[in-house]
């Protein structure tokens, strides 16, 4: 009776073990650029790859324009960050911004489009 009980905790600690490790494998990290150029334009470019579902954790850096990202892959994609990202006049190296929103930025957010 002791055997049959030890053999199911242990397989019992076993699956569960997996299962945690499955479930921090969907997490994926990334890296790209994002045009912009101050304080109010990190604000913004982080606050639109928030708003996006699955979106872990995020950080740009204003010197050297890099966006580290930390996504749920079973919620969104990068590419759905990146469209948040230019919805709000910011360049990546895939999405674009429109004339429009670009526009819309702040003076000191106006950055040389490339």
């Amino acid at each position: 009776m002791k055997n049959i009980i030890l053999i199911m905790l242990v397989s019992f600690l076993g699956f569960s073990s997996n299962a945690q490790e499955a479930k921090k494998n969907k997490n994926a990290k990334y890296s790209f650029e994002v045009n912009g150029n101050c304080e109010m334009c990190q604000k913004r470019i982080q606050k639109a790859a928030l708003g996006i579902s699955g979106v872990k954790s995020v950080a740009w850096n204003i010197e050297t324009h890099q966006l580290d990202l930390i996504l749920n892959e079973e919620k969104s994609q990068v590419l759905d960050v990146k469209k948040a990202i230019a919805k709000v006049g910011h360049d990546s190296d895939e999405i674009k911004a429109t004339e429009e929103e670009y526009k819309n930025l702040h003076g000191c957010c106006v950055y040389e489009r490339k």
